[in-house]
This record gives C-alpha cells, sequence and structure tokens, in this order.
C-alpha cells in the first residue's frame, strides 16, 4: 500500500466511525447542542468585527447552522453562501439577503443560493469570517471534511495563502501589500473533535473549533 493510499483509507475510516457517532446523537441534543454552538459563535469577537461573513447550510446530522446564519443577517453582516458549480467541481460564493427567496435544494438536497437572484462574489479575500464544515476536527485545527476536497480548493484559489491556515495576515514574497485573509473557523459536536486526523499538503487547518463544550484556539 502507498503512503497516499494508505492516508486515505485512514481518513475514510475516521470519517465513517465520527459519521456514525454523530448520527447516535439524540435529537433533542442535537438541537440544543447546536442552540449552544450557535449562541458561541455570535459571541466571538473575531466574529463581531467582521463585516462579511461566510457560512453554509446544513444537512444531514450536522451542526443546525440556520440560526447562526440568520443571526449573520440580523446582525447586519454580509452573508456569504457557496453553491457547488457542477461543472468545474469547485464552489461559488454568493451575497445572500433572503434566505427564503434567494436560496432552493441543490446538490445532496443542501439549501444553496440561486444564481438568477443573487449577487456573485469573486474575491474570497472580502470575506473576513468563514464557517467552514466538515466531519472531523484536531485541536490544532487539522480538518477532515466529506472528502470532496471542495473547501481546500476554495481556499487555495487565493492569490495569496496563509501556511497552514495559520497567520491573521498573509503577504507576497515580493513585498505585495499585505493583504487580509478570512478567520476560519469550524462548528462542530465535542464528539467529532478527535487527538489526531490525517493530513496533506493540500488540506487548510482552521484557526477556531467552536464546539457546545468551548472555544479552542487552534493555534495554541
Amino acid at each position: 500500500m502507498t503512503l497516499k493510499s494508505d492516508l486515505a483509507s485512514r481518513k475514510s475510516l475516521l470519517r465513517k466511525h465520527i459519521l456514525a457517532q454523530r448520527e447516535q446523537l439524540p435529537e433533542v441534543l442535537h438541537g440544543q447542542y447546536s442552540l449552544v454552538i450557535a449562541r458561541r459563535l455570535a459571541q466571538m469577537p473575531v466574529y463581531q468585527r467582521s463585516g462579511v461573513v461566510l457560512a453554509y447550510m446544513n444537512f444531514g446530522t450536522e451542526f443546525d447552522s440556520r440560526s447562526w446564519v440568520m443571526q449573520v443577517l440580523a446582525d447586519g453582516k454580509r452573508l456569504v453562501l457557496p453553491k457547488v458549480n457542477r461543472d468545474t467541481g469547485q464552489l461559488d460564493l454568493y451575497r445572500v439577503h433572503d434566505l427564503e427567496s434567494q436560496l432552493a435544494a441543490g446538490l445532496w438536497g443542501i439549501a444553496e443560493p440561486v444564481p438568477e437572484r443573487c449577487e456573485r462574489l469573486i474575491d474570497l479575500n472580502e470575506v473576513e469570517f468563514a464557517l467552514l464544515p466538515g466531519v472531523a476536527f484536531a485541536r490544532d485545527g487539522a480538518r477532515l471534511g466529506y472528502g470532496g476536497g471542495y473547501y481546500d480548493k476554495l481556499l487555495m484559489r487565493q492569490p495569496v495563502i496563509r501556511p497552514g491556515g495559520r497567520a491573521a495576515l498573509a503577504g507576497s514574497l515580493v513585498g505585495e501589500r499585505m493583504k487580509p485573509y478570512p478567520v476560519l473557523v469550524a462548528a462542530a459536536f465535542a464528539l467529532q473533535v478527535v487527538q489526531d486526523v490525517p493530513q496533506e499538503k493540500t488540506d487548510v487547518r482552521v484557526d477556531w473549533l467552536v464546539t457546545e463544550q468551548g472555544i479552542i484556539d487552534c493555534s495554541v
């Protein structure tokens, strides 16, 4: 078995294990934990300072993001949501101000922006706070997604990339003006936090991890 296939196998096993555990979370606790997480997200100083926020609409047994997304709008922030582009295999971003009129069920039944009803966001550098979905996370910010690599590809499209998703600012090697980069945050249930997450060079780490038990600064 090659190193790459071994890594893929470890990721697959961890993904199946955590998804099975998440499926077993009682519905009442799922709702309670989601509300606690949403409240913690809204209380984060880095969120409160941000004017443009990238979020996502959940599916299945994920953290229920809808109440937090509604809070983003209520706070007067500019909300950005992703849509899977089936032609490119990547995520396109759109500004959304009305969840009822501007969203419709897309890939896997996830509520996505309707392009004809939304303004497309071209430059991710406009985003200041980005909430990323995922299956499993480690306290150092390592993230295991669902296997499609959509968010890793989205973040790698940046003109300037921070090594490991760490620094608050990133600059080019030729003295280009320093550019802001989205603070990367993940919301998950505590059962999704594990000791170690297998990582590849293209895997992007998060800066903060928010669970029903607390907020983890992944840089320390």
